[in-house]
């Protein structure tokens, strides 16, 4: 069910279509919002709010990372369930129904869903599904279903941080000439580019560059130097009030060790379950390795959360890239 094989006239019209017959709409992305999460939910609901000013619109996210904070919209979004049955939940970002967390039920509820993902593991969960799993982000892809006269300055500054955060600041393999063009377009709407790059990916909190740092001096290789592994307990975050949106980066930085193919890192959630996140930078399928446990991701770039010892964890997953290597 990958809709990147729909006609170019049913895909730009597909979320048109959907909003026409909505009154009221709910949009939500994954558990722990990352770049692209808060980007593409926080764009689409400020382009519904303004180009389809009947609708009653609602985005429901958990907390968003502090960085965040520097568009006023994130004070709009909603981290309790309202008592309603909406004409219309729009589910971005999200992998899997599951993935939506505390706003699922609103999904399972609705009258009509509609699914927007770039996720390889996604298998179109709702009524109907645009999944583009060769796409950058998913920011991009609700700039490819919007009319792009209708961009202000402030739609165009969350899908752009979507977008340079799924791309790594266009660095990943995902990055392609139609979302360097995305990007450019973006720009043309007078948005803050640089300093979006600066506030909400490469600067860091005291505490944050701690735990990277921490996580590079206990790192491990393994297979000949070709993974490189790290953790962080629930012990040493509790103690230094850390937060999971604290350890964004730090598996992108073990991954551009020299050398390495693949990347492993993990923080513990509870005693002896970890939230792991896997990067390649070479031949290695990191999403099939995360579904065989149950999670799912990008060929390059993939999540699950598994229970054991560290040292357990990373025994299975190790056993797993080996098969590819």
């Amino acid at each position: 069910m990958m809709l990147q094989r729909i006609s170019k006239k049913r895909k730009n019209n597909m979320l048109n279509c959907a909003l026409k017959q909505a009154k009221t709409v709910a949009i939500g992305g994954h558990i722990r919002p990352d770049g692209d999460c808060f980007g593409s939910c926080m764009g689409l609901y400020q382009y519904i709010r303004s180009s389809y000013p009947d609708i009653a619109v609602d985005v429901y996210l958990e907390e968003v990372p502090a960085c965040f904070h520097m568009f006023p919209v994130t004070k709009e979004i909603l981290h309790e369930v309202k008592d309603e049955v909406y004409d219309l939940f729009i589910s971005l970002d999200c992998a899997s129904v599951d993935r939506l967390g505390f706003s699922q039920c609103l999904f399972d509820s609705a009258k009509k869903t509609l699914c927007v993902d770039h996720h390889i593991s996604n298998c179109g969960f709702a009524c109907e599904n645009y999944i583009v799993p060769e796409a950058s982000s998913t920011s991009e892809l609700i700039y490819n279903l919007i009319d792009k006269t209708a961009i202000t300055t402030d739609i165009a500054e969350c899908l752009y941080v979507g977008i340079v955060h799924d791309t790594g600041v266009f660095q990943y393999s995902s990055t392609s000439p139609e979302t360097m063009e995305a990007a450019a377009e973006l720009m043309r709407k007078n948005i803050r580019a640089s300093e979006i790059i600066d506030k909400t990916y490469y600067e860091k909190t005291y505490v944050q560059n701690l735990m990277l740092g921490k996580a590079l001096q206990e790192s491990k290789l393994f297979l000949e130097g070709k993974v490189i592994a790290s953790y962080i307990t629930r012990e040493t975050m509790d103690a230094n009030g850390i937060q999971p949106s604290d350890l964004e980066g730090i598996v992108s930085q073990l991954r551009v060790t020299q050398g390495v193919e693949v990347a492993i890192f993990m923080y513990e959630l509870a005693k002896e379950e970890f939230k792991v996140s896997l990067r390649a930078s070479g031949d290695v399928n990191v999403s099939k390795v995360a579904q065989h446990f149950g999670g799912g991701g990008h060929v390059k770039a993939a999540g699950l959360t598994m229970n054991g010892t560290a040292q357990e964890i990373i025994k299975k997953l190790l056993e797993q890239i080996q098969t590819q290597l």
